[in-house]
């Protein structure tokens, strides 16, 4: 007989093939672990790397930037003071889970040098390890 174990993992351990492809830019931050993202924190990393790339390039051109995230859940929220079965509660924001190898930005028209930096800094903000790859 034989019984297979039901365990309690959330994520799927295989990559997606369509999220480890570079399609516009020419240089991609990827992201090396598992973790969560909400709006805030998305618009926050791409308002970061837009500011990095303004006190580092000072040609006229600027970096141009693809954020290749999409939000695939909602997150619900009840009062803290309600009682127990009460519903799920109301929506408070949106997010996304990261897996390994996922891509959450491209970027095109830098160095390779000044791409490095700005995923150096931005690797303070974020709670994943990301990683810079090109193409």
């Amino acid at each position: 007989m034989n019984l297979s174990n039901k365990s309690q993992i959330l994520y799927n351990y295989k990559y997606n093939q369509s999220d480890c492809i570079l399609r516009k830019g020419q240089y991609g931050i990827k992201s090396m672990s598992f973790g969560r993202l909400t709006v805030k924190q998305i618009t926050f990393l791409e308002n970061m790397i837009i500011k990095i790339s303004k006190k580092i390039i000072n040609s006229k051109k600027s970096v141009k930037i693809w954020n290749k995230v999409v939000l695939n859940f909602n997150l619900t929220k009840l009062s803290s003071e309600s009682r127990m079965g009460k519903g799920k509660g109301s929506v408070y924001t949106q997010g996304v889970f990261i897996k390994p190898g996922k891509i959450l930005f491209e970027l095109e028209s830098c160095l390779e040098q000044q791409a490095q930096y700005i995923v150096s800094k931005i690797n303070n903000y974020c709670s994943l390890k990301l990683v810079l790859i090109k193409r």
